[in-house]
């Protein structure tokens, strides 16, 4: 703070402090990568928010900026599924389904392949850290009164769920930011990512079995053990599921999913079966204000640090490469989370030869680092807080065993159906190309055409011959257009 006090008093005045405002940025983002400010109380949305002010006071953003560039939709997007799935939540549906689906299987691996799917499915649609809030205490729960090894399965639930979230713009917070940056249709990005969130669900399931061999490869037989009978409030179940479905349809059919989400989280308020205080305590408040702040603090810098020639410059030094693109964001996603790493890659996708093919090699990039490490996304930070509390200890090593080849191997089954950047302009610069040389082909064909129907036709008679004043014939051009002679 007193190095950006010292630099914005030192600026020119009426110029933007420069130094100051990097300053701000860099702090900013290094409390974001370590999770706390040392020697103060201030988590990673405090950091966002305390940046967004300091940004604010030097005025690198003006007070009648920040509703400009604060994406309000991203946000009403966040805020409406949040609402969404904490109905579905405290409604119990979601321990019903788990439970009743993973209570039914009789062999290890059928027990492994059945979390996997469960996590991944649901996360594909809804926000993925939701969903390990709900399974890991139950998947906890069955693995120990079976007497197997928890650890596994619980692997299986947290990178499942990081893995089944990149196939959807609402799988995880990060491509709901990408939706609202890139404007990509809610089916397209589906079409295009929903593969490589399958592929990596079985890579999961396989990786997982291999680095366990001892609980997987035997015949042994599980007895049938029930969960916990949870508590279901039927109607309210009913009304959260119909819900979600009509939402879906609305994102598959085109509609704005901010819109959709925000309508569907406001109809879910209005109930007299659970209060809208507990409603709220499901909204993840401190991830919307790092959001908020971190919208203000990447503003700032983008506007006084980041010219349009600096900006083109990096976008077209390597980022148009799918390659390159993937492992500069795998590595900044692993550096400060993968939401701040999507903010700060926005000025420069949109410089890339294709921005939408850019951005849905960030989404996959983002998405599939976070099972690198423990510390990769917050989806795996949930689980293993909360398998501890049930006794069950998942170490950094224990993770990266299966994490490190994971997160290597799923993106490369996303990146065979992504061309490079360089095949992608070359594809592009072809159609182009050949979509010249059919009209243009067309249009001597018809101009050759009219002039061969010109020679068939009988010789006209001489203006002075032709009774009356003259006229102005009309002919047509090469492309067909008519003109004036």
């Amino acid at each position: 703070v007193a190095a950006a006090a010292l630099a914005w008093y030192e600026a020119p005045s009426g110029t933007p402090p420069r130094a100051a405002i990097f300053e701000i940025f860099a702090v900013t983002y290094l409390v974001i990568a370590i999770g706390r400010l040392p020697g103060f109380r201030l988590d990673r949305a405090g950091a966002a928010l305390v940046g967004a002010s300091l940004m604010l006071a030097v005025g690198g953003v003006g007070i009648d900026d920040i509703s400009r560039v604060i994406d309000f939709d991203t946000v009403a997007l966040l805020l409406g599924m949040m609402i969404v799935v904490g109905n579905l939540r405290l409604s119990g549906f979601f321990r019903l389904v788990t439970g009743w689906t993973v209570a039914r299987t009789r062999h290890p691996l059928a027990l492994l392949a059945t979390i996997t799917l469960t996590s991944g499915l649901f996360s594909a649609f809804l926000l993925n850290d939701a969903i390990c809030l709900v399974m890991t205490p139950l998947v906890a729960d069955i693995a120990l009164r079976l007497e197997r090894n928890p650890i596994p399965y619980l692997l299986a639930v947290a990178m499942a769920a990081n893995i089944g979230s990149v196939a959807t713009i609402t799988g995880n917070p990060q491509n709901i930011l990408i939706g609202g940056f890139s404007h990509i249709p809610y089916s397209a990005f589906a079409a295009a990512l929903a593969p490589v969130a399958a592929a990596g669900l079985l890579a999961t399931m396989g990786l997982i079995a291999v680095c366990y061999p001892s609980e997987f490869f035997n015949s042994t037989t599980l007895r049938l053990v029930s969960a916990r009978p949870p508590h279901v409030h039927r109607p309210l179940a009913i009304k959260s599921v119909l819900v979600v479905v009509v939402m879906m349809a609305a994102f598959f059919a085109g509609q704005p999913p901010a819109k959709v989400a925000l309508i569907a989280g406001g109809f879910m308020l209005l109930t007299r079966i659970v209060r809208s205080e507990r409603i709220y305590r499901e909204i993840d408040w401190p991830l919307l204000l790092m959001f908020a702040g971190l919208f203000v603090v990447v503003a700032g810098f983008e506007k006084a640090l980041l010219t349009p020639e600096v900006i083109d410059g990096i976008g077209r030094a390597g980022l148009g490469d799918t390659g390159v693109l993937s492992a500069v964001t795998a590595v900044l996603s692993n550096l400060v989370s993968n939401v701040p790493a999507v903010l700060v890659l926005r000025p420069f996708v949109g410089q890339t030869g294709d921005p939408q093919h850019a951005w849905l090699v960030v989404a996959m990039a983002s998405t599939l680092a976070g099972n690198l490490t423990v510390l990769g996304s917050v989806a795996n930070l949930i689980v293993v807080q909360l398998a501890r509390a049930e006794g069950v200890t998942i170490g950094f090593w224990e993770y990266f065993q299966v994490g490190m080849p994971l997160s290597f191997l799923t993106p490369c089954s996303g990146y065979g159906g992504f061309p490079s950047g360089r095949h992608e302009r070359q594809r592009h610069a072809t159609q182009s190309s050949g979509a010249a040389g059919r009209v243009s082909g067309a249009g001597l064909d018809a101009a050759s055409g009219a002039a061969a129907h010109a020679d068939d036709r009988p010789p006209r008679a001489s203006r002075a011959a032709r009774s009356g004043p003259p006229r102005r014939r009309i002919v047509r051009g090469q492309f067909g257009r008519p003109r004036r002679a």
